[in-house]
């Protein structure tokens, strides 16, 4: 099982992606439309159309991993859509930011809606 430290930031892209794409054409989805920086280290989630397919894009120092995993029965939870008053723009979003124990947990096959988690102290954002 691959493990990753929980100061990871992952985003989940929401709009299938053809799984054809390799190393370059998922850096173009991460830049135009996740509008993150392919080589800040984070991993990036991507799901085909019957969501029994996930690719996760990491840069590591000196070039680009692809972990790709395709599941024989079932289907990956695609996580949860933020709200239309979260929404930027008004329009949709096209990824959303998660934990990367909520990564974990995703490519176990638990479903993130069961999870309930209790209150914890989180550092701010702006600090």
């Amino acid at each position: 099982m691959l493990t990753w430290p929980t100061s990871l930031r992952v985003f989940a892209c929401l709009e299938p992606t053809d799984m054809r794409k390799s190393f370059d054409g998922l850096c173009g989805i991460v830049e135009q439309h996740l509008r993150q920086n392919v080589e800040s280290g984070q991993l990036f989630l991507f799901f085909n159309r019957r969501r029994d397919r996930i690719k996760v894009l990491q840069f590591v120092g000196d070039g680009m991993i692809i972990f790709y995993k395709r599941l024989e029965r079932g289907t990956f939870e695609v996580p949860r859509i933020v709200p239309a008053s979260e929404q930027r723009n008004g329009g949709t979003v096209p990824g959303i930011e998660m934990r990367a124990s909520d990564l974990a947990l995703l490519l176990e096959g638990i479903d993130l809606r069961s999870v309930r988690r209790r209150k914890r102290w989180r550092r701010s954002e702006t600090a």
